[in-house]
């Protein structure tokens, strides 16, 4: 065949200007080849994250706001890092010639922030029950601590006594005063050891507030419905209300009143 009868077909070469015939490209014998796949990009973990990262921040602020405030680092610090009472467990407590003594906790220290929750885990590692004895030798602290535990000690059954115990158990004189004296309140009974000292006084606010004679008021009111539920003579409020010093009981004052209900020992 002539070039010529070539010229009305289809050439399948190509002739560049230049250089030879190049071949066509190939075409696949089937399906045709799927088109490129856009990736479209999930912003919505980015939003999740931000998000996250918003709260976290929001409770941060919060958290530092509240342990700005003096009354939260106390209570953080009580809980946490240096807990102001401290507790030793007595096996056999010589206190009121009990046969074989009674198992006792002895507490001592300033009453704290975070107090209560401290006592109460004591007493779960103490397994004290109905009966036995929690010694305490205090100047006192957070009254609000000290009427919490003392309404621990009366859940439990425990009775409350004022000393230091040797090694033998023995029980020596030492002090309860101010909200101290509302932690012993709790017991049922309340032994009163010989020597031992309960001290009392007018309670106040620290923190500000707009009407301090009102806020003075009605800490008095609290007090006195405590006492009352304990059953201790209203006379108590009345001894505290007398000075903002300390005023310590006598033994007979304190068994009149009914703060001292089982008395320990004879002068």
């Amino acid at each position: 065949m002539s070039g010529e009868d070539r010229q009305g077909e289809e050439n399948p070469f190509r002739r560049p200007p230049t250089g030879p015939s190049v071949a066509p490209p190939r075409t696949l014998i089937g399906n045709p080849p799927a088109p490129p796949v856009r990736v479209t990009r999930n912003r919505r973990p980015y939003w999740s994250v931000a998000i996250f990262v918003l709260l976290i921040a929001g409770v941060g602020i919060r958290a530092f706001r509240d342990l700005s405030r003096p009354e939260a680092w106390d209570y953080w610090k009580d809980q946490y890092v240096s807990p102001s009472l401290t507790s030793t467990m007595i096996a056999k407590l010589d206190l009121d010639g009990a046969a074989g003594g009674r198992r006792a906790l002895f507490v001592s220290g300033t009453i704290g922030s975070a107090a209560a929750n401290w006592f109460r885990d004591k007493l779960d590692q103490a397994h004290l029950g109905a009966g036995d004895v929690i010694l305490l030798s205090s100047p006192g602290g957070d009254l609000n601590q000290a009427t919490i535990m003392g309404e621990i000690i009366r859940s439990r059954g425990l009775a409350t006594a004022v000393g230091i115990a040797d090694a033998a158990g023995r029980v020596k004189p030492s002090y309860c005063a101010s909200a101290c004296v509302l932690v012993f309140t709790g017991g049922k009974p309340r032994f009163g050891v010989l020597g031992s000292a309960l001290g009392v006084h007018r309670f106040v606010t620290t923190r500000p507030v707009g009407d301090p004679v009102a806020e003075t008021q009605r800490i008095a009111g609290a007090v006195l419905g405590y006492m009352t539920k304990m059953g201790v003579s209203s006379s108590i409020v009345e001894a505290m209300s007398e000075t903002r010093d300390i005023r310590w009981l006598g033994p007979k004052e304190a068994l009149a009143m009914n703060l001292v209900t089982d008395p320990v020992g004879r002068p």
